[in-house]
């Protein structure tokens, strides 16, 4: 799993991130509402709402919050004036990183993003900066629990899927971004739901080419800006090619 991704988990589970828990529905309440005004405000008819949505209900977040957020797309109830930016530049020991936003003000939010990357160390860079350093890639994130590895790389033996890493007791199944949703619905109907599971956590996601290496040394001041830039109230996902070590992340939670 990207490094990100195991610091925010690990401090979920540690119950060390309730404000970004407060803020989270805030968050893809605004992704759907992008995704919605981006096409139509039929899921099935709008791959990148269908994945909103799903992000959404894996949340846990309520249908009729996610229908008010979809109508207040179409100019229904308040109206929004919300765009989707995106930020690019170096952290702390030349850590790349990419921070996705929804904002009704640019320029109050780059003003804001500019600062926190200063002040933390790194150096918010011009378009273009860093994205070259990753792929994008549908996620599937499923447990493992009474999966066995065999059955796993069978069933993900299907159109788009690009590669399975299992690490204990979770695996990520990385796809093709416009195939997530058809590969979900195959583990979940072929392997996952006979067994009484599913998909943890389905979304797009960008993953370095070549992750860098951070010493149990450097990794605080990385983390440090990648928390500050994540607990922003326009931020709506965070990437960085840091690759730090488990138990180092452990100690730091």
């Amino acid at each position: 799993m990207s490094g990100h991704s195991k610091w925010h988990n690990i401090k979920l589970r540690k119950g060390k991130a309730d404000a970004q828990r407060g803020q989270l529905f805030t968050k893809l309440s605004k992704e759907i509402i992008i995704a919605a005004r981006a096409g139509l405000p039929d899921p099935e008819a709008n791959f990148k709402l269908k994945i909103a949505v799903a992000r959404a209900r894996d949340a846990n977040m309520p249908m009729d919050t996610i229908r008010r957020a979809i109508a207040r797309a179409s100019g229904e109830g308040r109206s929004d004036d919300f765009a989707e930016i995106r930020y690019e530049g170096y952290g702390p020991h030349g850590v790349a990183v990419i921070v996705e936003a929804v904002t009704d003000n640019r320029n109050r939010t780059a003003s804001e993003m500019r600062y926190l990357f200063s002040r933390n160390g790194g150096n918010l860079g011009e378009t273009g900066t860093v994205s070259w350093l990753f792929d994008e890639r549908g996620v599937l994130t499923l447990p493992m629990a009474g999966v066995t590895e065999e059955e796993l790389l069978e069933a993900a033996v299907t159109d788009g899927v690009i590669d399975v890493q299992i690490q204990g007791e979770a695996a990520e199944v990385l796809t093709e971004p416009r195939a997530l949703s058809a590969v979900r619905e195959h583990l979940e109907r072929t392997l996952l739901g006979p067994k009484g599971l599913k998909v943890s956590e389905a979304l797009v996601d960008l993953r370095p080419k070549t992750p860098l290496d951070v010493s149990a040394a450097d990794a605080p001041e990385v983390l440090r800006l990648l928390d500050a830039l994540e607990e922003h109230a326009d931020v709506t996902r965070v990437y960085s090619n840091a690759d730090i070590p488990d138990a180092v992340l452990e100690a730091l939670a």
